[in-house]
C-alpha cells in the first residue's frame, strides 16, 4: 500500500480522491485512457472501457504505459486480472490491418490467423469481403472500407487503417503568420492529425480549433470541404480563413440553405447536407462535386446519422474532426472512432488555461425552490413534462434579474432551451433574444453588436451553443438545457473562455430547481466540468448579493 490518490477496482472502475495532493497529476495521467463517470465532492469515478483503451493505443500509448500509470498512482495493489484485461484489450487493436495491395487493391491483413477466421464467419462482414488471397489476407470491396471498420469495432477487433489516402485536387493554401503565430499546442494538434492521416482533435472552446483546421489545410495543400453546424459558423470560418491564410474570398464557397457555391474550399452546413426530399439526400452530391483532398468536421460530436453514412464512403479522403468534447449523448463515439478516426490530440482545458490562452472560470450552481403550487403541479405531471416545468418556473426570472444586475458592467449571455421561457426573460430584462426563427442576418447583427459592446446583454437559445465566436462574453447564466447534456455544458462554458483583456475570471451560473429532475440533469452536466478540472460551487438563491 502506498499513499496514492487512486483506488483501482476489479470491475474496471477507478476512484480518484480529488483532495489528495497528487490528484491533479493523476487525473492528467489517466485522462488519455479512462472515462469520467461520476464527480461528487470528494471521490470521482472513472471507468476503463475498450474504446478508451483503443483510443489511447491509436494515440501511441501502449499497455505498459497504462499499467505503469495505474501502479504508480494506486493506493492499494491493483487487481492482477484488471492488468491482464488492459493488456489484452489494447492488444486487440491492430491485429487486423487495412492495407493497399499493388495487385488486389484494398485488403484486410491479419497477424493473428484465428482472429481473421473469426471475423470472416461474421454474417455482417462476409458481404464486404472478396477473394481470399492467402491464409492471412482477404480482398475488401473498396466501397466497404468504412462499413468494415465500423463492423470490426463492434466485434471487438478494431482494424488499424494503413490503406492510405488520395491526395485530392491540389490547391495552394498557406498560413499567413505575419501578424499572428500558431500556438505550440495548435501546431502539435495539426501535426498529430497529419501524421495519423485522419482523426479527432479535442480542444477547449476558445482555444482556436479553426486555426488547427487551417493548419491541417496547409499540410494538405488540397481542395477542402468543411462541414459546420450553421450558417453563422460557416461565415465565421470564411472570415477566419481569409484573415489567417493565403486564401481569398473568391476561393471559398458557402453551401447552405441560402447559397450554393462550390469552390476549392467549400463550407457546408450539416443542415443542408442532411436535407431530404422524397427520401433522397439530394445535396450529398456535393461530396463528389470535387476531388476533395481534406474533409473537416467542425463540432464532430454533433455529426448527424446521414453524415456518418456518407463518411463511410469517404475513407480514402483525409478527415479531421474538431470538438471540445468527444462525449456524444447518443453513444456513437465508436462511429466517430471508426469513421472519422481515433483521437489524435486532446489538451486538458486547465492546461490551456494555465498557459493563458483561455480564461479561468468560476462555475456556480444557484438553487431555487419551487413554490408550493408549482411543486404540486410538478409532482402530478407526466414524467416527460417534469423537466420543462422545473426548468421554466417563473422563480428563475427574479434570480436571473439579480445576477444580471450583479454583473451590470460585464457582457452577459442568458442561455436556455425553451423559447417561451427565453421570451419571458428577454421581456423582463429588456434584452434582445436570438432563437431559431431569428434570421441569419439579424443574428449576425446582434452578435456583432455584442462583440463591439453596443449590446451588453443577450438572451440566446441553443442556436448560440456551437461555433459562435463571442470573445467579449464574461458572464453566462444558464436556465435550461438539453436535459443532462455534457456536450452542451462544454459549448456553453466555452462561450466565456476567450481571454479577458483585464485578466478577469469568467462567471458561469446555472439556475436549478432543487428536488426535481432539473437538479438531477445538472449533476450529469457537471461531470463535464469535473472532467476538465473545474470546481463548481452550489449556493442558495436567497444567499445571492442583493
Amino acid at each position: 500500500m502506498n499513499d496514492g490518490p487512486l483506488i483501482v477496482q476489479s470491475d474496471k472502475t477507478l476512484l480518484l480522491e480529488i483532495d489528495h495532493d497528487r490528484a491533479a497529476d493523476c487525473r492528467k495521467a489517466i485522462a488519455p485512457f479512462a472515462e469520467l463517470e461520476r464527480s461528487p465532492e470528494h471521490i470521482h469515478t472513472y471507468r476503463l472501457t475498450p474504446l478508451g483503451l483503443w483510443n489511447a493505443r491509436a494515440a501511441g500509448h501502449d499497455a505498459e504505459q497504462v499499467v505503469d500509470t495505474l501502479l504508480e498512482f494506486s493506493r492499494y495493489a491493483v487487481p492482477h486480472s484488471l492488468l491482464v484485461d488492459v493488456a489484452e484489450t489494447m492488444a486487440r487493436y491492430g491485429r487486423l490491418r487495412l492495407e493497399k495491395n499493388p495487385i488486389h487493391g484494398l485488403v484486410l491483413v491479419s497477424n493473428d490467423r484465428p482472429v481473421l477466421e473469426e471475423v470472416l464467419r461474421a454474417k455482417k462482414i462476409s458481404g464486404m469481403l472478396g477473394t481470399r488471397i492467402d491464409d492471412d489476407t482477404v480482398v475488401v470491396h473498396a466501397s466497404e472500407r468504412g462499413n468494415l471498420k465500423q463492423a470490426l469495432l463492434k466485434l471487438g477487433w478494431p482494424a488499424e487503417d494503413f490503406a492510405g489516402y488520395v491526395d485530392g485536387e491540389a490547391h495552394a493554401i498557406a498560413l499567413d503568420e505575419t501578424e499572428w503565430h500558431l500556438r505550440d499546442y495548435q501546431r502539435d494538434a495539426a501535426d498529430s492529425f497529419w501524421n495519423g492521416g485522419s482523426g479527432v482533435v479535442v480542444l477547449p472552446c476558445g482555444a482556436g480549433k479553426t486555426l488547427v483546421g487551417a493548419a491541417a489545410m496547409a499540410h494538405a495543400q488540397a481542395t477542402t470541404l468543411i462541414l459546420v453546424t450553421n450558417t453563422v459558423s460557416a461565415r465565421q470560418w470564411k472570415d477566419e480563413l481569409v484573415r489567417r491564410t493565403s486564401l481569398t474570398e473568391d476561393e471559398i464557397g458557402e453551401y447552405s440553405g441560402a447559397v450554393k457555391e462550390i469552390r476549392p474550399v467549400t463550407i457546408a452546413t450539416y443542415q443542408v447536407m442532411t436535407t431530404r426530399r422524397k427520401g433522397v439526400y439530394s445535396h450529398l452530391e456535393l461530396l463528389d462535386a470535387r476531388d476533395w483532398g481534406l474533409i473537416i468536421y467542425d463540432e464532430v460530436h454533433l455529426l448527424p446519422a446521414p453524415i456518418f453514412r456518407m463518411t463511410a464512403n469517404l475513407q480514402a479522403r483525409r478527415r479531421i474532426g474538431l470538438t471540445a468534447t468527444l462525449v456524444r449523448e447518443d453513444g456513437r463515439e465508436g462511429d466517430v472512432f471508426s469513421l472519422i478516426g481515433p483521437k489524435r490530440y486532446d489538451a486538458p482545458w486547465k492546461d490551456i488555461e494555465s498557459q493563458g490562452w483561455i480564461a479561468p472560470a468560476d462555475c456556480v450552481e444557484v438553487r431555487i425552490s419551487l413554490p408550493a403550487s408549482e411543486r404540486l403541479t410538478y409532482a402530478t405531471a407526466e414524467p416527460e413534462e417534469r423537466y420543462r416545468l422545473a426548468s421554466c418556473t417563473h422563480q428563475k426570472v427574479n434570480v436571473v434579474r439579480d445576477l444580471v444586475a450583479q454583473h451590470a458592467d460585464q457582457p452577459t449571455l442568458v442561455i436556455g432551451q425553451y423559447i417561451d421561457q427565453l421570451d419571458e426573460l428577454a421581456e423582463a430584462l429588456g434584452a434582445p433574444v436570438i432563437k431559431g426563427e431569428t434570421t441569419v442576418k439579424e443574428r449576425q447583427r446582434l452578435f456583432e453588436a455584442f462583440r463591439t459592446g453596443e449590446v451588453g446583454l443577450l438572451v440566446v437559445s441553443k442556436v448560440a451553443n456551437f461555433s459562435i465566436d463571442l470573445p467579449s462574453a464574461e458572464v453566462a447564466i444558464q436556465v435550461s438545457g438539453s436535459f443532462g447534456s455534457r456536450q452542451e455544458e462544454a459549448q456553453r462554458l466555452g462561450r466565456l473562455l476567450r481571454p479577458k483583456t483585464d485578466g478577469q475570471t469568467a462567471r458561469f451560473y446555472t439556475v436549478v430547481s432543487r428536488d426535481t429532475v432539473d437538479a438531477e440533469f445538472a449533476q450529469n452536466r457537471q461531470r463535464f466540468l469535473a472532467e476538465q478540472g473545474y470546481a463548481y460551487r452550489i449556493v442558495d438563491a436567497e444567499d445571492l448579493p442583493a
